[in-house]
């Protein structure tokens, strides 16, 4: 879960691609990075930590060029280095700068076939460095005295042919243009845009609508599976599928939690979708306990807010603001390791007490992953006063890693897996602990484009759409669990 933005402008694009960054800092905030074309030259910038953090005013000076790709990481494969920041480059063939959202499943044979069949080094553990030699390779063998967009979207035919997993991608290519592309099922998200400015019409590509709006871009369509959009230094817009047609899977926890409220995705409203969840976990809720006695309906801030008010609104129950946040805090789902989650949940959560004492309260969040989050704020509650707490996810459990670019890799570290929803409860604390249900999540999404048949629910329900390796499962969570990598930090 990555934020990526590119622009092939009319004029400077360092400042618009920042701003970019900023409105996708919820997508990552382990790093950062930005490159530009200054004529035949890249300028590129990156390292770890907040956008605001990597970039001051001398780095963006130099970061010239109409041209650019932005990036902004949260670490699921790969270390948590500086070394893994982005976008990455490579000199050959062309010059090539790439950024990448996703995660890929057949890394490791990937990697073999760079090294035994390609003959190129990768210097990293990212997936996203095996990517973009896939593509470099894919590009060397196309006619190089005269790379035309048929020979591109051939490269990126032969990078569709070779990867498998969830991956949204940008890559520079000096002296031709802005590559965007998208993986056949669609699981991660890719929006097109474009503006109309005094100079001529400007395009970008992004991975939220929610970028597009701040910079003042009109939202054209999705990038479809599958499909690759070249744009030529000259703003000449060219289109093509480049991969046979598959499963249209869009991951559904982007609109549980990974999107911001603000954005669109499939042209569906992340922001109704949400409203929807919250109606659903109502109904649910009133089949199951008519007589539920809830006082408060309570959001975990922020992503859970719009289902709560949905929620609480059906219910016929106040809907309260229980826990002031800290905004310096980040996001703890994303945090790279359990003790600093632990950590962040009392630093970022403080609970007004005056809306708990003696109050039957329900707790809503968007999903439970790990549980450690949950448990800690039902505690909470209980200090501030309340007389029952009740716990109730937007999300269904999660049981089953995500293998396609979300923090979930290792089975043993998700609360649910293996358990009962009565078990849960009991290990989170909860008087009462409700799940959404997993095809009211799917209609909840779907209601709102009818052409949305599939999505990616490999989290809640153990399908991958693209298959798996034999074994796959047991090495991500060897090399990407939290014990894992505090392994890595300590060695």
């Amino acid at each position: 879960m990555c934020g990526i933005i590119g622009i092939v402008g009319t004029t400077e694009v360092a400042s618009a691609l920042y701003d970019g960054l900023t409105v996708l800092q919820h997508r990552g905030q382990d790093a950062a990075g930005i490159a530009t074309v200054d004529g035949a030259r890249l300028r590129l910038h990156k390292d770890n930590g907040l956008v605001r953090d990597v970039f001051n005013q001398a780095s963006m000076s130099r970061l010239r060029g109409r041209i650019g790709i932005g990036h902004c990481r949260y670490p699921t494969a790969g270390s948590e280095g500086s070394s893994e920041s982005q976008p990455f480059y490579v000199n050959s063939p062309y010059g090539i700068a790439f950024a990448h959202n996703g995660n890929l499943v057949n890394t490791e044979t990937l990697r073999r076939e760079m090294f035994e069949d390609d003959r190129r080094h990768i210097n990293t553990d990212s997936d996203s460095e095996v990517l973009l030699n896939v593509l470099a390779h894919e590009l060397q063998i196309q006619d190089r005295m005269a790379l035309t967009p048929d020979h591109i979207f051939k490269a990126v035919a032969g990078v569709h042919a070779r990867a498998r997993g969830g991956y949204a991608c940008l890559a520079l290519l000096l002296g031709y243009g802005l590559l965007a592309f998208r993986d056949p099922n669609g699981i991660r998200p890719l929006v097109l845009g474009e503006r109309i400015t005094p100079e001529g019409r400007e395009y970008a590509v992004t991975s939220e609508s929610v970028a597009l709006d701040i910079l003042g871009f009109k939202r054209l369509r999705d990038v479809a599976p599958g499909e690759a959009v070249f744009i030529t230094d000259d703003g000449q817009l060219h289109t093509r599928m480049c991969a046979d047609a598959a499963v249209h899977a869009p991951c559904i926890f982007e609109y549980v939690y990974l999107a911001r409220p603000d954005s669109m995705i499939e042209n569906v409203s992340v922001y109704k979708a949400r409203l929807r969840m919250g109606q659903k976990l109502a109904e649910k809720i009133l089949r199951e306990r008519p007589d539920h006695g809830i006082e408060a309906v309570i959001p975990i801030p922020d992503t859970a807010r719009t289902a709560a008010s949905a929620l609480a609104e059906a219910l016929g129950v106040p809907f309260r603001e229980g826990f002031v946040k800290n905004r310096y805090i980040g996001r703890t789902f994303i945090m790279p390791g359990q003790g600093e989650r632990v950590k962040s949940v009392r630093r970022k959560l403080n609970p007004v007490e005056l809306e708990f004492r003696k109050k039957n309260v329900l707790l809503v969040d968007d999903s439970i992953v790990r549980g450690t989050t949950s448990r800690q704020i039902i505690q909470m509650a209980r200090d501030a006063g309340a007389r029952n707490v009740f716990f109730a996810s937007a999300a269904p459990p999660v049981r089953y890693p995500n293998v396609y670019g979300i923090d979930m890799p290792a089975a043993s570290e998700l609360v649910a897996a293996g358990h009962t929803v009565g078990e849960v409860e009991k290990m989170l604390g909860a008087d009462w602990l409700i799940y959404q249900d997993l095809h009211d999540l799917v209609w909840a999404v779907q209601d709102g484009n009818e052409n949305l048949k599939h999505f990616d629910t490999s989290c809640f329900s153990g399908e991958y759409v693209t298959g798996l390796d034999q074994h796959y499962l047991q090495q991500i969570e060897m090399l990407r669990s939290d014990d894992a990598k505090a392994a890595r930090r300590s060695a």
